[in-house]
């Protein structure tokens, strides 16, 4: 009796949804509105919670596979990459601090393919998992970037939120976190290298 996981489960489905939520992403980031800016926060968003469930159920069922491994990471990058990059022409996030935290990735990921090859594993970081938490919620934020009133408190007033400068203050949170958890890989990686 095969005991191997089935490659297409139902977590790995949810991480190939995500990577096909990427392109949906991308072209309503074309059209500067508020309604593709709320539809493209809406698909983000979904995608983001399948980040979390897919590894849930993988973990849940016992059918963590090889390609969930890889997919799950890799989709990750490439929607929140994707984001990123197309939010610099529309002038909500500065082309530099995108480059820094596109060479971090880079950078990591390659140095755990180096690993990898070494026969060499390196844990992740919770600073790893709060980045990616941080980078989620900053671009939601700043997907929907417009002003936005809300009915507030039991006197129903008005509530004023301004969607990019919430984006923005969680974006450079996660920025530093990028940062530091890119740091934390590489002095991880050169001190396992170095036995």
């Amino acid at each position: 009796m095969n005991t191997q996981p089935r490659l297409l489960n139902l977590p790995n489905l949810l991480t190939l949804g995500r990577i096909a939520a990427i392109p949906v992403i991308v072209v309503l980031l074309m059209f500067e509105s508020r309604t593709a800016g709320f539809w493209a926060a809406l698909v983000f968003s979904l995608a983001s919670i399948t980040d979390w469930l897919d590894g849930w159920l993988a973990r849940k069922w016992g059918i963590i596979t090889v390609l969930g491994k890889f997919l799950d990471p890799l989709a990750d990058k490439l929607i929140i990459m994707g984001a990123m990059i197309m939010l610099i022409p529309l002038g909500r996030l500065p082309a530099w601090a995108v480059f820094l935290i596109l060479a971090r990735e880079m950078s990591v990921t390659g140095l755990r393919s180096i690993a990898s090859a070494e026969g060499i594993v390196i844990s992740a970081s919770d600073l790893g998992k709060h980045k990616t938490i941080f980078q989620m919620v900053s671009l939601i934020a700043l997907l929907l970037h417009y002003d936005y009133y809300w009915l507030f408190g039991m006197r129903w007033e008005l509530f004023h939120a301004s969607m990019h400068n919430a984006g923005i203050f969680f974006f450079w949170i996660a920025f530093a976190l990028t940062l530091w958890s890119g740091g934390d890989y590489l002095v991880k990686f050169f001190r396992v290298i170095a036995r």
